[in-house]
């Protein structure tokens, strides 16, 4: 491997802006975690304009340290608080409060910090590592493999995604049907346009993100502010005992693989590698009772896995331009605005964005740790501010935000109008998740698909003699049916293991006896 593209990405990151631009995306992605509610994909999805006029390279050094800043953001509020700030640290609440109750909330915070930092950097670690033989993997890729993958994609959002499967599958269906509006890019024939000119082009990715996100976040968090909030809990002897430390460091050690694993996944990601890493220190502890009451690796093994699945999410964005999670479909959505398309070629192609990117997060993690537990003062005391005040602010922000993009007004039509959908899926229960994501990858299987289909002359099954292609589809079948088929075997399993019953009516019995 030569190392001098990385070196380069080192000196990238120094750079007095791209510092500064650093620090600010991990300090507003604390902010954004403290705030429950409005998170990551939202807040990215809202400052997107704000990275028109920056160099890509900054813009996106800022966006992913919102990103995996937000992951500690979250932790402070749920500890201090017992209110998760954000989707991956509601599994901390378990133990950290009971902590915190317990007059240890300094040593709860301090363990999230060092679970957080360990886990980040071995991730990038990892990354670093991985993710330039996956773009050398992804060469091989044509229009086949790239239909495959999207497919693949698109279905494992919506089947691992939090909530109703069968909901998350309407909402990327929704997603897909709306990346067909506009000109058909193969023949020219306008499609769903309804004779409106605005929509000719095509519907733009940052009115739907900033409406479904942005503005439908904010109106249903304001529905929600009759929740009370208690006064925080005091923050004491942050600095973790011997013992804590010892105790913790193997769910730390796991957190960290089990996180980057999961965090590749799409639909992975931070929260299900937060609830799996739970799962599992549960599961092999001796004593799985204290779990709940203040067991550190409780906090140690989410908090890790949290972090380390929020880096490594950035794996399949770089190296095949597939967005693992929602917020990943925003930074994508940002990457194609500054001109820059992810994929296998970004690695050779551009490696000083590549690269000053994944080396960006080494800096943002130290100034996590650096800062997480100082700061926490400030953002209880932000917390105290109402939201009927922090909500016509943000979302003044967002419709001046989405104007100056391309000065058109019928942008603004189109956040409100997402931002009324995004409320609508929130009260009954869809995640917008799978929307944006399969509005992303939908334009990319579209084109994909069609392209193959030319190439095999229409002939679908010419998939199926594509090594990669064939494996990836045989993948998709396998997700597709694995819903279907579970509850079958689980039964046919519960079926064998019930013992026979007796018959104490036998005609034979009182000859027996």
């Amino acid at each position: 491997m030569d190392l001098s593209p990385v070196l380069d990405g080192f000196g990238v990151v120094l750079e007095p802006t791209n510092l500064l631009y650093c620090l600010i995306g991990v300090v507003i992605g604390m902010l954004i975690g403290v705030l429950p509610g409005l998170g990551p994909a939202a807040t990215i999805a809202i400052l997107l304009p704000l990275t028109f006029g920056i160099e890509p390279v900054t813009a996106i050094i800022m966006l992913a340290g919102i990103f995996y800043g937000a992951q500690y953001g979250g932790t402070i509020t749920s500890v201090l608080l017992r209110l998760p700030g954000e989707a991956s640290s509601v599994v901390t609440v378990f133990d950290g409060h009971a902590l915190a109750r317990q007059g240890k909330a300094g040593t709860a915070l301090g363990i999230a910090a060092i679970g957080s930092f360990v886990g980040g950097t071995v991730s990038i670690v990892a990354l670093s590592i991985v993710a330039p033989v996956v773009a050398g993997f992804a060469l091989d890729f044509g229009p086949p493999e790239y239909t495959a993958l999207a497919l693949l994609g698109i279905l494992l959002v919506s089947t691992v995604s939090s909530g109703d499967r069968l909901k998350a599958v309407v909402a990327a269906s929704i997603g897909l049907l709306l990346a067909t509006v506009g000109r058909d890019g193969f023949t020219g024939a306008e499609r769903f346009t309804f004779g409106s000119l605005d929509l000719a082009d095509g519907l733009d990715f940052v009115p739907i993100a900033m409406g479904l996100f942005g503005l439908g976040e904010i109106l249903h968090n304001l529905e929600e502010r009759h929740r009370a909030v208690q006064a925080p809990a005091k923050v004491a002897n942050v600095w973790p005992s011997r013992a804590d430390l010892r105790r913790s460091s193997g769910a730390i050690g796991r957190g960290s693989v089990l996180g980057f694993l999961l965090g590749i996944l799409p639909g992975g990601g931070a929260t299900l590698s937060s609830l799996a890493a739970y799962a599992l220190e549960k599961r092999r502890s001796k004593t799985p009772e204290r779990f709940g009451r203040g067991a550190v690796e409780g906090v140690a093994a989410p908090e890790t896995a949290n972090n380390a699945a929020a880096t490594s999410s950035f794996i399949p964005l770089l190296t095949l331009g597939i967005p693992a999670n929602a917020t990943m479909a925003v930074i994508f959505g940002a990457l194609l605005i500054q001109g820059v398309t992810p994929g296998p070629q970004l690695v050779s192609e551009d490696p000083e964005l590549f690269w000053g990117v994944v080396n960006s997060m080494y800096v943002g993690n130290i100034l996590l740790l650096v800062m997480s537990i100082p700061l926490v003062g400030v953002f209880v005391r932000i917390l105290r501010v109402r939201a009927t005040v922090l909500a016509p602010i943000t979302v003044l922000i967002t419709l001046v935000g989405v104007y100056t993009v391309r000065n058109n007004v019928f942008d603004i039509v189109l956040v409100i109008a997402f931002g009324a959908l995004g409320y609508l899926m929130k009260k009954l229960g869809f995640d917008p998740g799978p929307l944006v994501l399969a509005f992303v990858l939908g334009s990319l299987l579209e084109e994909s698909l069609r392209r193959s289909l030319l190439l095999f002359g229409g002939d679908p099954t010419g998939f199926l003699t594509r090594p990669i292609s064939g494996t990836l589809l045989a993948l998709f079948l396998v997700v597709a049916l694995l819903p279907l088929v579970r509850p079958l075997v689980r039964a046919a399993l519960g079926r064998r293991r019930a013992p026979a019953p007796t018959d104490t009516h036998h005609p034979d019995h009182k000859e027996l006896v």
